[in-house]
């Protein structure tokens, strides 16, 4: 049996340091040049030239200002702040590539989906449909309270709204219009059948968009859709709309469960093939020609990584203020239970630390965030890679880098090549200059969602007169 093909999409965001806060410090590190589009640009073109799948580009909307109740740490450390905001650099990279994908994380939470559907479609148009839509639901207070609110919406309540808002995304982008609406008939003096556009009428509890979509389709019509969410109410919502789904936890046995239980769920209630949604891992890998360059790359960026940042990002991503104990407190010994479970799973997968401080847990997500990092010779790396395939039954890895573009370059030099030997990476795009989707599957004319997938009981086929597609509600 041939070894499964990996997906590789490049982690990054629009700020610098991203999942290892401080290493901006670094002397080899160019993170911090994040407001050049040349940065951006030979970045894509650098991924592009070793056949990395896409680039997903993260994105937060406010500050993390849990850790001390403010935002002085991460205003300090660089740690995710300042941050930009992704779509904007993505014409500029596809202008510069052929087949790369761009993953780029929205939420539903602060945008109205008429305006965030046109914005879509219009990169999707100008990257030659190699968008993707990474789904989100925000989770930081601090945004909301930017956005006019008191605190977040409730979590359950946030993703009512995000199942509400992906319909009303799916009415614009594949209802709104026919396949064969625009014609540029220039002796008739016709642009677009009028008979072949019309509103999608939706009137919900969250919102009322009339339509029609302002956007003729795209290439995609619908671009790829990417989500994260581990809690009942994500898993439910991947299971229906995602077509690759992150996840972020030390260990393969953290992520299987919930990976198995999704895949469980959109075969038996939304009728998917469960193999059709990609599960993408976040790691990090730090890789020298042998063990020993490895190590001592990972001691060196040990010396610029910021425990402040990384209180930081821990306090924004589970919501527990660390600040509020001592140095050397034992965090498994604390009256809070959340903080005490936190820890234990921590504790779990490094048994190697004998006491879980503050100060332990900063170094332990101080490179690479809530994933794990994989220290060693490519070979090394390689077979890390696999036990996540075979025990998480992940289909390919989200990768974050230490140094910026080092990090990548490393992965191209070092790793890529065992890959490919080990018949674990392709050699070229399966659909060169085609969509992120046919890509993505690896199928050529998959431009629009699978037949399977929900969004394609919308999709208003060429031929197909109105009266004949009803609207899916």
């Amino acid at each position: 049996m041939a070894p499964k093909k990996v997906i590789l999409n490049a982690f990054v965001e629009m700020c610098s340091g991203h999942q290892s806060p401080g290493l901006w410090r670094h002397p080899d590190d160019h993170s911090h040049e994040f407001n050049n589009v040349e940065h951006w640009v030979e970045l894509a073109k650098l991924l592009e030239e070793a056949k990395f799948h896409g680039i997903f580009i993260a994105d937060v909307l406010g500050g993390y200002d849990v850790y001390n109740g403010n935002l002085d740490a991460a205003i300090r450390s660089g740690a995710q702040w300042p941050v930009n905001e992704p779509l904007a650099v993505v014409s500029a990279m596809a202008a510069a590539t052929k087949s790369i994908g761009f993953g780029v994380t929205v939420s539903t939470t602060y945008e109205q989906p008429y305006h965030l559907a046109r914005r879509l479609s219009t990169v999707d148009h100008l990257s030659n449909g190699r968008l993707g839509w990474n789904i989100v639901t925000s989770y930081l207070d601090s945004a909301a309270r930017n956005m006019g609110f008191k605190e977040q919406l409730a979590h359950d309540e946030r993703y009512a709204q995000a199942e509400e808002y992906v319909k009303v995304m799916y009415k614009l982008f594949e209802s709104s219009w026919r396949d064969d609406a625009v014609v540029l008939d220039r002796e008739k003096g016709i642009y677009t059948h009028p008979e072949r556009v019309r509103e999608i009428k939706h009137e919900g509890k969250f919102f009322s968009v009339p339509g029609p979509h302002i956007c003729q389709p795209s290439p995609q019509r619908t671009p790829l859709i990417l989500q994260a969410g581990a809690s009942k109410a994500g898993k439910i919502f991947a299971a229906q709309n995602a077509e690759a789904i992150f996840v972020s936890a030390h260990a393969p046995a953290v992520c299987a469960k919930n990976i198995a239980e999704i895949r469980e769920i959109a075969k038996t209630q939304f009728g998917r093939d469960p193999s059709n949604i990609k599960v993408l891992a976040l790691v990090t890998p730090i890789l020298g020609r042998t063990e020993e360059e490895a190590q001592a790359k990972l001691a060196d960026y040990r010396k610029y990584a910021s425990h402040e940042g990384a209180l930081t990002l821990f306090g924004g991503w589970t919501g527990m203020d660390l600040g509020k104990y001592g140095d050397e407190e034992e965090l498994r010994e604390v009256e809070s239970n959340a903080v005490r479970s936190t820890v234990e799973g921590y504790a779990r997968f490094s048994p190697g630390t004998s006491k879980w401080t503050k100060h332990t847990i900063a170094e332990h997500v101080s490179l690479g965030g809530n994933g794990p990092i994989f220290v060693g010779t490519p070979a090394q790396v390689a077979d890390a890679f696999q036990i996540w395939i075979d025990e998480a039954g992940v289909d390919g890895f989200n990768l974050a880098y230490t140094l910026f573009p080092q990090s990548f370059k490393d992965i191209i030099e070092l790793l890529i090549p065992e890959l490919r030997a080990r018949g674990l990476y392709w050699d070229d795009y399966a659909v060169p200059q085609g969509t992120y989707r046919e890509n993505f599957y690896e199928k050529q004319g998959q431009k629009g969602p699978l037949e399977e997938h929900v969004a394609s009981t919308y999709r208003w086929k060429a031929g197909v007169d109105a009266k004949d597609h009803t609207i899916p509600q």
